[in-house]
């Protein structure tokens, strides 16, 4: 899962993961593809079977005549192949997948992979909770309920303290398209809790449905009301793998984790008033599309599953025949292949007609993002509503950090760290159950690191503390909780580093006032923990394609994966996916005859930018239903480029018909041609104008620059980049948009030339492959072509030694503690690199690194099995750098310590060297190089210089090179 509070923990079958994997037996869970189409794609191939794929912008007929005869077909060859190869078949796939899932011999596997009959034999993978949360956070008992009734609701009333974000705050309106009503969102997930107020309406089944309401343990048939209009489970795989269920768990469609719950209830929960949680009314909360309907699949066991069951899943919800899928599940550090089986299934869903949206993830840094097929609408995290709370210390500074509880505000109160108030052995540092001395916190804020927050709030409301300052010494996602109790969360390191140093020199006298407040920041922005792009397997897709409200969500839960609650507040891309899953039902309620990619394209092209965030993060923004729903035109891919696409070994996805653009490692000697069609889904005839706007030193065309399309019709145009003057090995990023006096169309941007390095990550993280040693270097080009280069020579690091006094062992940083001290230096423009160092001689002493230009953190170097830091910038910005050493930990009062530095300039003329290059390079290949010093070089220092490459005319900067004279001798 990639959301909720990670109160339900994955695997509690106590299991390695690789002991799930094997089954009771020694077999090992497969899930073979059969060569023939599933009955989604199957055009007629077979004598004397028709055609059951839908034509374009129509639904999938599951049930009809063809499809029943084809399925029979499928069922003839399907036993054919397990009886050969002497298997007995598990779950059977269909509709959106052929096939089956088995429990299998490596004789098996072997066969079935020689069999023609087979398509493809893949190990069943596990996904499993990929959670925003923080440390253990199993609750406390509570209650969460809804006093009101479902029904009319009236606007959210203010909360004091906090104001957590639902899905839709809830007005009375009346059922119809807008409201998602004749839809029905399959929801791929832990189940559903059916007593929960937000599914509580008897509801007629819509046209075309074919579902079931699958009982079991404490899930009867009346609990598929007509709100909830279907109900199954899926766990063949799993009991196959372990023999049992998670603890904990049911065999049921009943949630007892209370993901599936919150997702079902913020796509299309209906509405309700006076939600409240632990004493505290969160006001009224709706679903985004309370009038459609909810079919539940519940393919994950105590946030944990298998892909065979989830396959299965998918297969039921497209012959059932919902309209939309949500799949807020993913992978802890995003997609690792491409055409994954599950990838597959959600295609032929896809083009059954069915829209999918699935989170992006939660790992919170580039490269990571899950689900990442053309096909799948990937779904970010944003931060509608700000949740803030601020702590005002004794000595004026002022931090802010996020509450979702009433903060006491009034006067101060004294300020205790839970390590001073307690048993360090018992985990007093953390405030954790039994640690703490009720003399010593009575009354009290009570500072506490984090590890396990429930646990901390139980042990300070036993011992009477006042509130709660909960930090995270090594930096944490901003996820807040509803604790009932007065709880501030303070998650940067810098926000730790304040509180941990203002703790240290004021042991017995600090103070602290507790207020709720806004941080100032009221324009949306990406939470810090969705996953970002680019997309590491594919270099032509933009993901996430979205971001939607995802922090702080307050929606429907079950109890006994809550304690009690019947409501709670779950940040995640997994809440985030659920959104867009509602609007998507609502446009295909209002426009039945949008295909998938239409409903995708709308939502894209209209979406509101997120400023001062890049599309890497965001995609094309935070979705606008308004504007969605009225797009004038659409660009979505056809079906025979998605199902090329799915069979390619390495696809790549630039060349699809989709609203983005994303060139990770384009050579930037060439220009780069694409071409997108544009259709127009008006009642009017209109004239569009293209322009670019960000891309800063790209040079973009597009031809013809206007083009006037009639209702229904589509204009073919190319778009042209070339690199320009734009940076090589960094990102630009911007946007294509096409006007008329009634629409904006706009497709976000992002290009990256490859020059010496290809990299699968933003340009936030450390750009591997820019440091190189002079005796040993390498590059990696991304052109093709004769090569000739130019360096600086060598310029020494400039040593100077130092002592200061330490502070605590082991301590926070914080650029005013005890054990810190500044050196700052400048660099002017043009500089090609910077480089700083630490050093001691001190065995027992840890130095950390800090580079700040003004108050933005650079790099951090913080090496705890070393002394020896460095940390450098390449192509740094003009102006004031600051290095402040850290004494981290030490062993004595006093620590000496070296600090080196050089700041080389691109048109420097150091020591000279010769630079040895091979003639031409071809792209991709790694031709080594030598930097050799023309003359020997001084003994026992450390020298770097800069190199530069120039190919047809271009320069591409290079590298930053090391050596000594050690390395030439």
């Amino acid at each position: 899962m990639t959301g909720g509070a990670g109160r339900f923990r994955p695997g509690q079958t106590g299991k390695t993961e690789a002991e799930q994997k094997q089954t009771p037996t020694g077999r090992t869970p497969y899930v073979v593809e059969l060569a023939e189409d599933p009955v989604a794609t199957y055009t007629g191939k077979v004598s004397g079977l028709a055609r059951t794929r839908p034509a374009p912008g129509e639904q999938l007929e599951p049930q009809s005549g063809a499809a029943k005869a084809y399925r029979k077909h499928l069922g003839t060859q399907r036993t054919a192949v397990a009886k050969a190869a002497g298997i007995a078949v598990n779950e059977v796939y269909t509709t959106a997948f052929n096939g089956f899932s088995a429990t299998l011999t490596s004789a098996q596997v072997k066969a079935l992979k020689a069999d023609k009959r087979v398509r493809s034999v893949t190990e069943s993978q596990m996904v499993s909770l990929s959670q925003a949360s923080l440390g253990d956070t199993t609750p406390q008992p509570t209650t969460g309920t809804a006093t009101g009734t479902a029904g009319t609701a009236t606007t959210a009333a203010s909360v004091t303290g906090a104001q957590a974000t639902s899905a839709q705050k809830s007005t009375a309106r009346k059922p119809g398209r807008s409201t998602g009503a004749g839809t029905v969102i399959g929801v791929l997930d832990t189940g559903i809790w059916p007593e929960s107020p937000s599914f509580a309406r008897k509801m007629s089944a819509p046209a075309g449905w074919h579902g079931t309401c699958q009982t079991g343990y404490k899930f009867a048939a009346e609990h598929c009301n007509g709100k909830i209009i279907g109900a199954r489970y899926f766990a063949d795989t799993v009991l196959a793998a372990n023999g049992a269920l998670p603890e904990g768990e049911v065999l049921s469609p009943r949630d007892m984790v209370g993901h599936g719950s919150h997702t079902a209830s913020t796509a299309a929960g209906l509405p309700v008033d006076d939600v409240t949680i632990s004493g505290r009314n969160f006001g009224s909360i709706s679903g985004v599309a309370p009038d459609a309907q909810i079919a539940v699949y519940k393919v994950l066991w105590g946030g944990m599953g298998y892909d065979a069951d989830i396959i299965a899943g998918i297969d039921a919800a497209v012959a059932d025949g919902v309209q939309v899928l949500n799949y807020s599940i993913g992978t802890v550090f995003g997609d690792n292949e491409p055409n994954t089986p599950i990838g597959n299934a959600f295609l032929n869903a896809t083009l059954a007609g069915v829209f999918v949206t699935a989170a992006a993830g939660n790992a919170g840094f580039s490269s990571a993002v899950s689900n990442t097929q053309p096909w799948v609408t990937t779904v970010g995290a944003a931060v509608t509503n700000v949740n803030a709370g601020t702590v005002r210390l004794g000595d004026g500074t002022t931090i802010t950090g996020a509450s979702l509880d009433v903060l006491p505000g009034g006067r101060s109160l004294p300020l205790v760290f839970g390590k001073q108030a307690g048993t360090l052995e018992e985990g007093s540092a953390y405030c954790l159950p039994g640690s703490l001395d009720p003399a010593k916190v009575k009354g009290k804020v009570v500072a506490c690191a984090l590890d396990s927050p429930y646990g901390a709030v139980q042990e300070l409301k036993a011992k009477g503390a006042a509130a709660m300052v909960l930090f995270a010494p090594n930096g944490n996602f901003k996820v807040s909780s509803v604790y009932g109790f007065p709880v501030l969360y303070l998650n940067t390191k810098e926000q730790a580093g304040k509180i941990f140093n203002y703790l240290m020199r004021h042991p017995a006298d600090g103070t602290a006032r507790l207020t709720s407040s806004s941080d100032g920041s009221n324009a949306p922005s990406v939470a810090d923990y969705s996953s970002t792009g680019p997309d590491k397997m594919h270099s032509g897709l933009m993901k996430p394609d979205l971001v939607a409200p995802g922090s702080d969500i307050i929606a429907a839960v079950s109890p006994p994966g809550n304690f009690g609650r019947q409501y709670d507040a779950y940040s995640g891309t997994s809440m985030a996916a659920p959104h867009v899953a509602g609007e998507a039902a609502i446009l295909r309620a209002e426009h039945p005859d949008w295909s998938p990619g239409a409903v995708a394209s709308a939502l894209h092209t209209t979406a509101d930018t997120v400023v001062n965030t890049s599309p890497l993060a965001q995609g094309s923004g935070l979705s606008s239903l308004k504007r969605a729903a009225d797009p004038g035109l659409v660009i979505e891919p056809d079906v025979k480029s998605l199902i090329a696409f799915s069979e390619a070994a390495q696809p790549d996805g630039r060349e699809l018909n989709l609203p983005s653009i994303a060139l990770r490692e384009y050579d930037g000697t060439k220009p780069v041609v694409l071409t997108r069609k544009l259709t127009n889904v008006g009642s009017k005839r209109e004239t569009y104008r293209a322009s670019a706007s960000g891309l800063e030193g790209m040079q973009v065309s597009v031809s013809p620059a206007v083009v006037t399309v009639a209702p229904g019709k589509t204009a073919s145009v190319t778009i042209t980049l070339r690199r320009g003057s734009a940076p090589w090995d960094r990102y630009v990023t911007g946007a294509i948009t096409w006007r008329s006096t009634a629409h904006q169309v706009r497709i976000p941007v992002a290009a990256r030339p490859w020059g010496i390095t290809p990299r699968q990550y933003d340009d936030n993280l450390e750009e591997f492959g820019r440091l190189a040693s002079g005796a040993y270097g390498m590059i990696e080009p991304g052109f093709t072509g004769p090569v000739s280069g130019r360096s600086t020579g060598y310029a020494p690091l400039q040593w100077e030694s130092y002592s200061m006094p330490t502070g605590v062992r082991g301590g926070v940083f914080d650029r005013k503690a005890l054990g810190v001290r500044a050196h700052s230096f400048k660099v002017p423009a043009g500089s090609a690199g910077i480089v700083v160092k630490a050093e001691t001689d001190d065995p027992d002493t840890n130095l950390d690194l800090w580079l700040y230009k003004g108050d933005k953190l650079v790099y951090r170097s913080a090496a705890s099995w070393s002394s020896s830091e460095r940390a450098w910038v390449f192509m740094p910005e003009a102006g004031t750098y600051t290095a402040y050493v850290f004494a981290q930990d030490s062993g004595g009062p006093v620590v000496d310590y070296r600090l080196g530095h050089v700041v080389l300039s691109r048109n420097g003329h150091y020591k000279p060297a010769t630079l040895a290059l091979p003639t031409a390079v071809e792209r991709g290949t790694t031709p080594p190089y030598k930097l050799r010093p023309d003359a020997p070089l001084k003994p026992d220092l450390e020298y770097w210089a800069y190199t530069e490459l120039r190919t047809k005319g271009q320069v591409v900067p290079g590298q930053l090179v090391s050596t000594t004279q050690d390395s030439w001798q």
